[in-house]
């Protein structure tokens, strides 16, 4: 959809949601969601699991769909999307002060999208790691720094491009 078809208040919509969005990795959210749930909870019993459970697939639904598929999916920037393409796109369509303002929103949203590309991953790993205290709790210990060692081992093995870690662990 091109911004010169698109009405102010739709733009302004657009501009707001934005404000909101950090393309992350929605799908390890529920994982910790889960676990804070069942934390130092009395009992867990079926009702529970399902209320937990049914939360969490309505909001992740109602999330992708009218966030991303339905209003953001929709707003580009030749063909490029995200926090950048949306701050250009609003930029485009307002003047004066109100792109120092603009570009101040767009600027906080880079800065949480990096954020939330050096946190999920490691947050993922160390959740994973800490899965093994589950079937070994004498291993408590060595949990963070297996969990650093492994964070170090995939941030130097990710300049190398996700093909040829890809192509490495396959032909291994």
């Amino acid at each position: 959809m091109q911004t010169a078809a698109l009405g102010r208040s739709t733009r302004h919509n657009l501009t707001i949601a934005a404000l909101g969005v950090v393309y992350g990795d929605i799908g390890t959210s529920p994982l910790y969601a889960v676990k804070q749930c069942f934390h130092d909870a009395a009992a867990i019993t079926m009702p529970r699991v399902f209320g937990v459970l049914s939360l969490i697939v309505w909001a992740l639904t109602i999330i992708v769909t009218i966030k991303y598929v339905i209003v953001l999916m929709r707003a580009d920037n030749r063909g490029e999307g995200g926090i950048f393409a949306l701050t250009i796109l609003a930029l485009r369509s307002s003047a004066g002060r109100r792109n120092r303002w603009i570009l101040f929103a767009g600027l906080i949203g880079g800065s949480l999208f990096f954020g939330d590309g050096i946190l999920t991953p490691s947050i993922s790993v160390l959740s994973a790691v800490e899965g093994m205290e589950v079937k070994a709790p004498e291993l408590q210990p060595y949990v963070l720094p297996f969990t650093l060692s492994l964070l170090v081992l995939l941030f130097i093995l990710q300049k190398r491009g996700t093909g040829r870690v890809g192509l490495f662990l396959v032909r291994s």
